[in-house]
């Protein structure tokens, strides 16, 4: 039986990813108390459940109680034959005030004396031991619903696969590194297409911003180091265990020179690296190879 265990902040999306999960033809369960996990996965390893094989549950800060034992359940799992995998939900503290602000939803550790802010801050605490035990940890702070559905849908496929993904993604500094990459690469360095009047608007999938960066020596230098020094450091990553390995590449607003880069390190790596994926997260732009 595969598991996969959904958590993470409160407003962070865990029910977006627990749905991406349900159209995936995982048997879903939200809320569920940690404490319940065993019991439940030995029910459906049992009787006319034996076909049920792919299971996600949503676990949150209201099961903090069990996450104390935490470590010696997910051993217990392992031992009847689950493989268990988590995945941790996260945002900043500004973006979660906003998303409370905007819904009459009220945060599971607030009360009449406890204000959100604290409330949040004191969840961070409480899934401390999930969030250090999670095989892949993804911020939602800049996300849309329809990103974070398809990084889920990559993370459960990701189990079955021998080796894992390398994902190479996008971003803009002005919008923050992103918190779920293995190693992030800085490329404002390079010549900047949005100096260029006319390259302003396009982006680095665009050929005259190809033609533009590809007319620097800078440019294939950066490429030939980048790709040497991915190709000697990621296998002494620790991999074991994990559908995924990020390299992030930032420039300043994340259109121009780190999309050009993601692309053109992700075509030479499709035939050396096994699986290869395409994030541009400032571009809201997903691609999958």
């Amino acid at each position: 039986m595969n598991l996969i265990i959904v958590s993470g902040l409160s407003g962070s999306g865990k029910s977006i990813a627990l749905h991406a999960l349900e159209d995936l033809g995982y048997f879903c369960i939200d809320n569920l108390p940690f404490g319940m996990l065993r019991q439940l996965t030995g029910e459906l390893q049992q009787g006319s459940s034996t076909d049920i094989e792919r299971v996600a549950v949503s676990i949150d800060s209201r099961s903090r109680e069990f996450l104390k034992t935490l470590t010696s359940g997910l051993e217990q799992l392992r031992d009847a034959g689950v493989t268990a995998r988590i995945v941790f939900l996260e945002a900043g503290t500004e973006k979660l005030l906003q998303r409370y602000s905007e819904t009459r939803r009220r945060h599971p550790l607030t009360d009449e004396d406890t204000p959100l802010r604290e409330g949040i801050l004191r969840e961070r605490e409480v899934l401390t031991p999930l969030a250090d035990a999670a095989e892949r940890t993804i911020d939602t702070s800049v996300m849309t619903p329809f990103e974070l559905r398809v990084a889920i849908r990559s993370f459960a496929e990701g189990a079955l696969q021998s080796s894992p993904t390398l994902l190479f993604q996008s971003f803009g500094f002005k919008r923050g590194a992103p918190a779920d990459a293995d190693t992030v690469f800085d490329l404002r360095c390079l010549p900047n297409p949005y100096w260029e009047k006319e390259l302003r608007d396009l982006s680095g999938l665009d050929q005259p911003v190809i033609q533009f960066l590809e007319g620097s020596d800078l440019v294939h230098q950066m490429a030939g180091q980048l790709k040497s020094f991915i190709d000697f450091w990621i296998r002494h990553f620790d991999v074991v265990d994990r559908s995924y390995l990020t390299v992030a590449l930032g420039c300043t607003g994340g259109r121009h020179r780190s999309v050009y880069m993601v692309e053109r390190l992700a075509r030479e790596f499709r035939e050396s690296a096994g699986p290869v994926q395409i994030r541009h997260r400032d571009l809201t732009l997903v691609k999958e190879s």
